[in-house]
């Protein structure tokens, strides 16, 4: 490759990266494009040779010729999800576990120069906003969060034939490729450490039963605890908020007062039990041992939070992965990735 830059008094050109490169015009637009027939040390030549020029591709132009535009949708799919009246969005940007998701798909998308769309799809009619919006080729394919196991999002996206990628498992199998967590095996680490501790009169707190997540987290944690010879497990169900974690601790100290350690299936949950607690006058850990899952709100916790951590930043841009591939390769085979959980432990117990 060629050290000496162009002298030009306007922005570097096409045949500018190619001198640089020492490659024809037409390899450094294949390799641009995406065209998959480059040698990978040519393309990391070119590549060289547009930071070293600072030629930044017309958008337009390559849109045209690889029919991509260079957005892809960020939509966060819900399903009769209105709780008490409150708005969707609203419900979707107070929970950090949207804020990582979304954190991990920029951080995996920027430097690729692709820029996500970020769009709410809670009725019949922004679902089919959606999929107008990704039939009109005004985004490449969608990242779906979906957080009510009925969703008919991904199902639409699919009969479609447009290129999506889920965050976890659908509630009914679909030819849709998704990253998940192993949630079994993390609800299993929380009943492990709550073991572990002493604790004999275990509950929980579950997040909703049409939920996929919520259904493992729950059977995990049950299973885990019979194991352990414990076959019986109080559960009450909660909507992955605050208030209704609150609720369900409420409710499992008055029917079981003699509880000694809750496992809570998300941290927003595991917040409002705590709130609970220290209503009741109920010492964390001393009195009863708290465990969440997702480690999303933990640290903001009084006392802070020890949680099963599912690693949302690195899933997401794992999604972002499949989306780019599945965009770039029509014969690309839908897929599973499952994530292995970790237990982080802090001062709940």
């Amino acid at each position: 490759m060629s050290t000496d830059l162009p002298h030009t008094s306007g922005a570097p050109t096409l045949e500018d990266v190619a001198r640089v490169a020492g490659v024809s015009r037409a390899t450094v637009s294949r390799v641009i494009n995406g065209i998959r027939n480059v040698a990978p040390d040519i393309q990391e030549a070119v590549h060289r040779a547009i930071e070293t020029t600072g030629y930044v591709p017309n958008r337009a132009a390559r849109s045209l010729v690889t029919r991509r535009t260079g957005a892809v949708a960020l939509v966060v799919s819900g399903a009769g999800d209105a709780k008490g009246g409150e708005p969707f969005e609203s419900r979707v940007f107070a929970d950090p576990f949207f804020g990582r998701v979304a954190s991990g798909v920029v951080g995996y998308l920027r430097p690729r120069g692709i820029h996500p769309v970020l769009m709410l799809a809670d009725s019949a009619q922004t679902r089919d906003d959606v999929v107008s919006f990704l039939r009109q080729g005004s985004a490449d394919g969608a990242l779906v969060v979906s957080t009510h196991g009925e969703d008919p999002l991904p199902k639409l996206l699919v009969d479609a034939g447009l290129p999506a990628v889920l965050w976890a498992r659908p509630a009914r199998p679909i030819p849709i490729s998704y990253v998940d967590l192993a949630h079994r095996a993390g609800a299993a680490l929380a009943a492990d450490h709550l073991v572990a501790r002493g604790c004999r009169r275990v509950a929980t707190i579950s997040g909703p039963f049409d939920v996929p997540a919520a259904q493992d987290r729950l059977s995990g944690f049950q299973e885990a605890m019979a194991g352990h010879g414990h076959p019986y497990v109080p559960a009450v169900e909660g909507d992955f908020m605050p208030a209704s974690g609150e609720a369900g601790m409420h409710r499992l100290i008055k029917e079981h007062p003699d509880i000694d350690g809750v496992f809570v299936a998300n941290d927003l949950m595991a917040q409002g039990a705590l709130l609970a607690l220290r209503d009741l006058g109920r010492r964390v850990p001393e009195d009863v041992a708290v465990i969440g899952f997702d480690d999303s709100a933990a640290v903001a916790c009084r006392p802070p939070l020890t949680t099963v951590r599912q690693p949302m930043e690195d899933m997401a841009a794992e999604m972002a992965r499949l989306l780019l591939a599945q965009v770039a390769d029509p014969d690309f085979q839908v897929t599973s990735v499952i994530v292995q959980p970790t237990l982080v432990v802090r001062e709940s117990a």
